[in-house]
């Protein structure tokens, strides 16, 4: 037999579920997090740039450069590991090393990132999170540093992965402008386990911070939104009434109809695109099993309490102006069929109008026409009597006579004539 041919994207699509992995750590170690975005249009950029952007870190270090169609790396980069990733919208860089700052995280270690680099970013930053992971102290130290390095108020500590690490972190910009995590792995954690752990932490964040930006998206529409449905409800209350111009009334109505469609089209990817983070923060969140440490909120809690009701907003905005869109359809359409009906019964009129227009012109030409046999008959009975009165005079007839004798007779003659025309024209 001969072989059998493979599919072209075979091997590729293969590879595309190891071309990921996790990375493997060793307490102590630390991670430095960044996350890169454009502005506006992110997922129209130029990835090109991405990726020169990368190039151009690994050149400083003679470090190994990626396929040119590569949407990830890893690689050595002096002492350091470098992961990158290249997702839809965003660029991040890890950059992993060996033992932790004697200052807990001190900023000098997001200095493994060139400042000239980071000038020349192709974005700005959406994020960046220093996670410091070290062998887990006895439980009242562990507490100790807790205590020490996050805010209180939003601390979420939990125990992961059937208790073999304890992450902690308060999502708060320190005054450096990180974030700042720290994981106490358990003798018994392997590195590839606190590899998954760490990855994780930055994902949560990552898909959070880009989470937000729907709801940024959602509060910059809530006026604009309240000025449509309140031009909205007054046209749709208008047609209660009687409409005086409902012609004006429908442009009106089908002017915010496409100010929706409008704003529908302009959201719509930032909104699906907050669902799909959304999706995945709580994914995230679930792969880490998370167990309660000494009656703490865990990660899951201040999500539920912090994110979940700014995702809410979100999909209430989107579900509010799919709403208005619906309902000034609707108006519309209810407009145009009372404006059909109106016209309808105009139409109606205007034919009734007509039916008596034409009941009176028949009635008129039925007088016309006996006016018109009167005055052919006229005409008719002066030029009988030229050729009939001298035939008649041998015979003693008089000349009026022989007129009143012809008259009815011409005058049935112009009669019977006439309606013989009227009824070819019929």
């Amino acid at each position: 037999m001969s072989p059998l041919d493979d599919h072209p994207l075979r091997y590729k699509l293969a590879n595309e579920l190891h071309a990921r992995p996790f990375p493997t750590l060793e307490a102590p170690c630390f991670a430095a997090y960044l996350a890169v975005k454009q502005p506006r249009n992110a997922a129209g950029r130029d990835r090109d740039a991405d990726r020169a952007h990368l190039i151009a870190m690994l050149d400083r270090f003679g470090a190994a450069h990626p396929e040119p169609d590569a949407t990830h790396y890893f690689g050595r980069i002096g002492k350091y590991d470098l992961k990158w990733e290249q997702h839809t919208e965003f660029v991040t860089y890890t950059v992993f090393g060996n033992g932790v700052a004697e200052r807990p995280f001190d900023p000098a270690m997001f200095e493994v990132y060139p400042k000239d680099w980071l000038a020349d970013a192709p974005g700005t930053r959406i994020t960046s999170a220093l996670i410091r992971v070290e062998p887990a102290p006895p439980a009242e130290t562990m507490r100790e540093r807790i205590d020490d390095w996050f805010v209180p108020e939003s601390l979420a500590v939990s125990r992961v992965l059937d208790d073999t690490a304890v992450i902690a972190g308060d999502f708060r910009i320190d005054p450096a402008g990180h974030m700042r995590m720290a994981v106490f792995a358990q003798p018994e954690a392997g590195p590839r386990r606190i590899g998954r752990v760490v990855q994780r932490l930055c994902e949560i964040e990552t898909y959070k911070a880009m989470s937000m930006l729907g709801l940024s998206r959602s509060r910059e529409l809530g006026p604009k939104m309240s000025e449509i449905d309140g031009e909205l409800t007054r046209l749709m209350t208008d047609m209660t009434g009687d409409v005086s111009r409902p012609d004006t009334t429908l442009k009106s109505l089908l002017g915010v109809s496409a100010e929706l469609e409008t704003l529908s089209a302009q959201t719509s990817f930032r909104f699906g695109a907050t669902e799909a983070y959304e999706a995945l923060v709580n994914q995230r969140t679930r792969v880490l099993r998370e167990e309660r440490f000494e009656g703490r909120q865990t990660f899951g809690e201040f999500m539920m309490r912090r994110f979940d009701p700014a995702m809410r907003t979100v999909a209430a905005t989107q579900k509010r102006l799919h709403e208005m869109s619906e309902r000034a359809i609707r108006a519309g359409n209810l407009l145009r069929t009372r404006v059909d009906v109106e016209r309808s019964a105009q139409n109606q009129k205007l034919l009734e109008s007509m039916d008596q227009r034409a009941d009176l012109q028949l009635r008129l030409q039925k007088t016309v026409e006996g006016l018109s046999v009167v005055a052919i008959s006229y005409y008719a009975v002066n030029l009988v009597s030229y050729f009939v009165h001298p035939a008649l005079g041998p015979l003693g007839v008089s000349k009026p006579v022989g007129t009143a004798m012809i008259t009815p007779l011409v005058v049935l003659a112009v009669w019977m004539v006439i309606r013989r025309i009227r009824r070819k024209v019929e």
